[in-house]
This record gives C-alpha cells, structure tokens and sequence, in this order.
C-alpha cells in the first residue's frame, strides 16, 4: 500500500529538474502543483529564478500545466501572467484533473511528469494515474491549514521509506 506514495523520482527543488533530462526520457509535459511546488504558499507571483526554469521548459518545447487544489483566483493570479494553463480546485489526489490537463496538452500520460511538494496530493495521485512522478522539498515551512495535516502523515510516510531504505531524504 506504501508504495503507492513513493515517487519515481526526488529532488531538493523543482530547479533540479532539467528539461534535456526529462526529454531523454520522452517527457514532452509537466503537471506541477503551484504551492510549495513553484513558490512559498503565501507568495503570489513567479519569482524571476521561476521565470527563468519556465523559460527553459519552453526553449525545449515542455509544456505546462499548473495543477492545484486551491482556488480559481489564487491559481490564476499566478498562472495568467506566465501564460501557463491551469486547473483550480483539482481535488487532488483524484486522478481526474490529472487526466483533464495531459488531454489538453495533447500528450499521453507517459509523456508526462507530475511534480508536487506532497506525497498524499501530487504523488499519491500522480502514481494512481500511472504517471511518472517527482516529489519535490516544499519551497516553504510553512504551510497552510489543511496541508499541515497532511504534513504529519507524509513524515510517518517518509520515515518508512527511508528504514526500508527506498528513499534518502534530507530536508
């Protein structure tokens, strides 16, 4: 059952994730969540590094979807001035947005990357849709109310995998 929550892949951050890697492996898109993913939770716009990865995705010919549980005007304030698509209220970790974003890419799952900061969101419904995932460290220590929860149960989570020796994770 834990398995379900271990990613394909972990990095300290999402500029980490180099677009020639990705290609290599025939990833033509990205689904990323936005808080904690991107930017802190509490920040409501791309920092210029931000700008900089995107940019790169888009000389390598990725495409971006911004896949988030918040809400339409959070979500759009950030996406609308970068011109990446999004989808709000995704009710992750339903694989439905998931799905929903990868048709309108135009890409199949294999071609595609979910990237997220959560192992019960991102991860969890990422592996569920049979998608290569990469979990990243959250950009801030702080989160909001609801992701706290979830916090505490990805620690028990993590903590299994690294006895078992599946994971190494520094935070």
């Amino acid at each position: 059952m834990l398995k379900q929550f271990l990613p394909d892949e972990y990095v300290k951050s999402i500029f980490s994730i180099k677009p020639a890697v990705l290609k290599e492996k025939g990833i033509k898109g990205i689904i990323t969540d936005l808080d904690n993913t991107l930017v802190e939770w509490d920040r409501p716009y791309a920092t210029p590094q931000l700008i900089d990865w995107l940019e790169e995705l888009k000389n390598h010919d990725m495409k971006v979807t911004i896949v988030s549980n918040n809400n339409e005007k959070r979500v759009g304030d950030f996406s609308n001035p970068l011109n990446i698509p999004f989808i709000y209220r995704a009710k992750k970790p339903s694989r439905k947005a998931f799905q929903r974003a990868v048709k309108e890419m135009g890409l199949s799952r294999e071609e595609t990357v979910i990237i997220g900061d959560q192992l019960l969101t991102d991860v969890f419904g990422g592996n569920r849709g049979g998608f290569y995932t990469i979990l990243v460290v959250p950009v801030a220590q702080s989160d909001g109310f609801f992701t706290r929860f979830n916090r505490m149960v990805e620690r028990r989570i993590m903590a299994s995998f690294k006895r078992k020796g599946l994971i190494k994770w520094e935070e």
